[in-house]
């Protein structure tokens, strides 16, 4: 149930909002086209997208592109109440208040394949004191302009280019431009020689690792750990025999981030060491 909504717009549309809900609570996102910065100043909530679930703690954010469907946030917890600060990113707005160039935040990254719409920031202090600000202005509405409004947004944007989440970030901002969905399998073949992790790239298609690992079993005809790592040594051994590049680098190039794991498992499969192998 919400307790106070409060809510401040720009050219039209909601930009800056103020809410509170006491828990138990469950709300779908009705919204489709634009993005959402979600802060917990009170309380904490679960965030589900598909059959992946993620929680929000007290002081923690959310990131997240509306664009994708199926996304709830909820609290089980009886009596309690939050208060959640929201920051929404529409794209005409953004295209307005950055009329001569966006921010490299905002740009696309080329060759990125992922179907990623959120990501989970952990408690910054930058972006603390920004939620304070903007519960000054709640409190003293009669400051609040236009000005005001667009400062904050662009604040907010330059204070998330600066987090560890900023490619992540980046990602599901270029989503929100061009929104474009990936099957499993382009997911899947556009990642298979980057450095991310099984959990990693589970959260590139919005699911669970269990249904992840379900899925790609069914593509695959087996597990995500066995056949990436096999496609990772077999681009391998051909770059030791069609190229000069050291060893490290190819081990890097080829996913892994180890080079005793690379050496390892490369004399597992092909009986010899990568050097040796070259060599022959």
């Amino acid at each position: 149930m919400i307790v106070d909504h409060k809510s401040y717009e720009l050219f039209g549309k909601a930009i800056v909002q103020n809410i509170k809900i006491k828990a138990p609570f469950s709300f779908d996102f009705p919204i489709t086209d634009h993005a959402c910065f979600l802060y917990m100043l009170k309380g904490d909530m679960q965030y589900h997208v598909n059959d992946y679930a993620s929680n929000i703690p007290f002081k923690h954010s959310l990131f997240l592109n509306c664009v994708h469907a199926s996304k709830t946030i909820s609290n089980t917890s009886s009596g309690v109440v939050n208060e959640i600060m929201v920051v929404n990113f529409h794209p005409d707005i953004l295209k307005k208040i950055y009329d001569r160039e966006m921010p490299v935040i905002l740009q696309s990254i080329d060759k990125v394949v992922s179907n990623k719409s959120t990501e989970v920031i952990s408690n910054n202090f930058l972006i603390e004191k920004y939620v304070d600000g903007l519960l000054f202005y709640f409190q003293n509405p009669a400051l609040v302009n236009e000005d005001i409004l667009v400062l904050k947004l662009k604040e907010i944007i330059l204070l998330l280019s600066q987090t560890a989440n900023a490619r992540a970030i980046q990602v599901i901002f270029s989503q929100l431009f061009s929104p474009i969905t990936y099957t499993f399998k382009q997911v899947i073949e556009a990642n298979l020689f980057s450095q991310l992790s099984i959990e990693e790239l589970a959260q590139q298609n919005n699911s669970s690792v269990s249904s992840f690992k379900r899925e790609f079993a069914k593509l695959y005809q087996d597990t995500p750990a066995n056949y990436i790592k096999t496609k990772r040594l077999e681009k391998a051994a051909t770059l030791l025999l069609n190229s000069t590049e050291r060893i490290k680098d190819i081990a890097f190039n080829c996913g892994f981030n180890d080079l005793a794991n690379f050496t390892k498992s490369f004399k597992k499969k092909y009986h010899c060491t990568p050097g040796d192998f070259r060599l022959r």
